[in-house]
Order: C-alpha cells, then sequence, then structure tokens
C-alpha cells in the first residue's frame, strides 16, 4: 500500500556532479548508489530517497520542491551554515523572517536553494503537549 511505501523524490538537474557533492559533502547525506540513467540516489531518513535526475536546460521550480522535517530549525541552520549553506530572508506581507526563520501558527520554516537553484525548506513543527 501506497501509505506504507518510502519516497523517492526525483530531482532534476542540470550538474550532477556538482549536485551530488551538494547533497553528499554539504547537506551530509549519505549516496545509496546510481542508477542506470546516472542519476545518484540519497538517503534522505526513514527510508525516504532524495534522486538528482540528469537533465538539460533544467529550469528550478520558483516554489519549494523539498522540504526536511527537523526537531530544530535554528540547530540545522547553524550546521549548514557551517558547512557553507546560505539562507534565504524575507519580508513579505505574508511571510517574515528572522534569523533566517518564519514563524507560522507555531510552526518554523527556512529556506535554502541547492546548487542548482532548486528552493528547499527546513521545517519544524509545533509540538502539542
Amino acid at each position: 500500500m501506497l501509505t506504507k511505501s518510502a519516497i523517492t523524490t526525483m530531482l532534476p538537474v542540470s550538474d550532477v556532479d556538482r549536485a551530488s557533492r551538494f547533497y553528499g559533502e554539504t547537506l551530509g547525506l549519505t549516496k545509496r548508489g546510481t542508477g542506470p540513467d546516472g542519476a545518484p540516489y540519497f538517503a534522505a531518513g526513514m527510508g525516504d530517497a532524495i534522486g538528482l535526475m540528469p537533465a538539460k536546460d533544467t529550469v528550478p521550480s520558483k516554489h519549494t520542491v523539498l522540504s526536511f522535517e527537523v526537531d530544530d530549525v535554528a540547530a540545522e541552520i547553524k550546521e549548514l551554515e557551517a558547512r557553507g549553506v546560505r539562507f534565504e530572508d524575507y519580508d513579505l506581507p505574508d511571510l517574515h523572517t528572522e534569523n533566517h526563520i518564519a514563524e507560522m501558527g507555531g510552526e518554523k520554516a527556512a529556506w535554502f536553494t541547492d546548487s542548482e537553484g532548486n528552493i528547499l525548506c527546513l521545517h519544524q513543527e509545533n509540538k502539542i503537549s
């Protein structure tokens, strides 16, 4: 059943080597293997994966393509910044960040782009007691 299936998110990338370095070295994800088309696959926790699909002339989405659920978004930002990740800041009518973090009804989020311009997110859910 699909409700028990692990998910593999396929991201089109124009430079597979550059993207592989970003996901492996910068984000610290473990490479699981390479597909027959040259797409490297990285473990993304809880059985899920990210595949970097070679695609010429790809244009990054203008929206978040994947979100990493984390326990402490501020700690993750600090760790990723130490690895060279640059986070986005926003000051819009419906979205404002402080120290790269937007708070939305108790939830927190921060955005950054990968080496190919894809928008990625760190997301921390509000813990309800």
